[in-house]
Parts: C-alpha cells; structure tokens; sequence
C-alpha cells in the first residue's frame, strides 16, 4: 500500500468570513500535497469565494456552504462523515505551516493506542502558546483567573509528550478513533468542546500526544476576550464541561 493510500489525511478547515486567513494556510499545504487526500472547506457563513480559486486544480478541495452558521465541532463532524481519508485532522484558519513535520504527527496518531496528537504552537511572534494543559476544575480555573497559577501546565522538551488536552486549533486523529468516540459533542457550540473529546478519549484508553518537534504558528483571535456573545459562549461551555465531567 502507498502512502496517499495508507496514510493520506483529509483536513477540515471552518471559515467565518476568513477566506483571507485561509489563502496563505493554502498556499503552505502545496508543500504537503502528496500526504493530503482532502481539504474540506466550509463556508459558516456566505463569503467571497474568490480566495479558492487558484487551488483549485493544485489541492484536492471540497467545499461545504451552511445555509445556517454551525458551531465549531458540529462543522468539523460533518466534514468527517464526508471524509474516507485514514487520517482526519481538525485545522484552524489561521494556522500558518512552515517546514512542517505532517509525518511525524500520522506515525503518531498511526500508533494504536493513539487517540489524537497535536503539534507545539506558537505565536507569530515566537511566543510557546499553552496549547496542552491538565483538565480544568473549578480549582484551575479560579487560580488562572486570579493570576495565582501562570504559564504552562507542561514543561515541552525535545520528546513527544502525553497530556490531558490539546487545543482544537490542529488535531490529527485516525479516522476509526474520531469515529469510535462520537467525535466533537456539538451542543457546545464553541469553546471546551476540545477539552471534552480529549477527556472522552482518555475514557476510552487512548492517549492524547503532544509532538514537540512538530511545530504551526498561530495568530490567536481571543474573540471572547473582545466580544459579549462570544464570552457567554465561554463561560455556558465552560459549566457544560464541569457539569459533564
């Protein structure tokens, strides 16, 4: 069996009106083209399509259009039940790629005791983004809020290393294990639906990786930080977890 048939990822992208974040993502997958099977792309809401246009006939895109907006794993899960790659990996719009180690992350979601791996983010900065924490408790959560407890939960070397979370900014999953454990739970609408499906593949015996030689860059948003309706969706999925879990 070759590599694209054995070992072929299909990436899902959700757009909000972000085409101009998602072109130069794009632009850095040429250099990935012959790991990738799929780039399903979907429209959360309408936008300018023009930003596909030239990689059309260089990448393998779908795209999906919402006639209604979707919240952040219900996108995501339905670009799965549309994916037949062996590898399914969740991607944000503005994750930038450069001399980006794809392979490493399969051989590690390839592993069968592998639940999800991730790669170390960064800012664009240069800044080491806490993109793998412990669970949060309401004991965490309050001492991150009052400043008691700063910067990362894990301290990243040079091997790959097993944490509780990894942030749903870049997952690589096998396709049976996204599907044995139900994928994201869409009734959280955004914010902690990562945590809750990290928690859920632990339940499940698997392990949840980080590849500290796997490297994105990402230009954080904070929208909740910013905007009302986007801390509300924070603080109603943060009690959804605690309550859940």
């Amino acid at each position: 069996m070759s590599f694209i048939e054995g070992r072929s990822v299909c990436l899902s992208i959700v757009s909000h009106g972000q085409g101009q974040l998602i072109h130069p993502l794009l632009s850095d997958l040429l250099a990935l083209r012959d790991q990738i099977g799929e780039v399903i792309v979907t429209l959360n809401i309408p936008e300018d399509e023009d930003f596909l246009a030239e990689f059309q006939n260089q990448l393998p895109i779908r795209l999906r259009r919402n006639a209604q907006p979707k919240g952040f794993g219900a996108n995501h899960n339905l670009a799965f039940a549309t994916c037949t790659s062996p590898f399914f990996v969740v991607v944000n719009p503005d994750i930038r790629l450069s001399n980006f180690a794809l392979e490493a992350l399969i051989d590690s979601a390839f592993h069968e005791q592998a639940g999800v791996s991730a790669p170390v983010v960064f800012s664009s900065d240069g800044q080491l983004q806490d993109s793998a924490r412990y669970f949060p408790t309401v004991t965490r959560l309050l001492c991150r809020k009052l400043g008691i407890t700063r910067g990362q939960d894990y301290k990243i070397g040079d091997e790959p290393l097993e944490v509780d979370w990894v942030a749903g900014m870049f997952m690589v999953f096998r396709r049976e294990v996204y599907a044995s454990v139900g994928g994201f739970d869409d009734r959280y609408y955004m914010y902690f639906e990562d945590v809750d499906l990290c928690h859920r593949i632990h339940k499940a015996g698997l392990r949840v990786m980080l590849l500290p030689h796997a490297k994105v860059m990402h230009d954080a948003q904070r929208a909740s930080r910013r905007r009302l309706k986007y801390f509300l969706w924070h603080i109603s999925s943060m009690f959804r977890y605690i309550q859940t879990h």
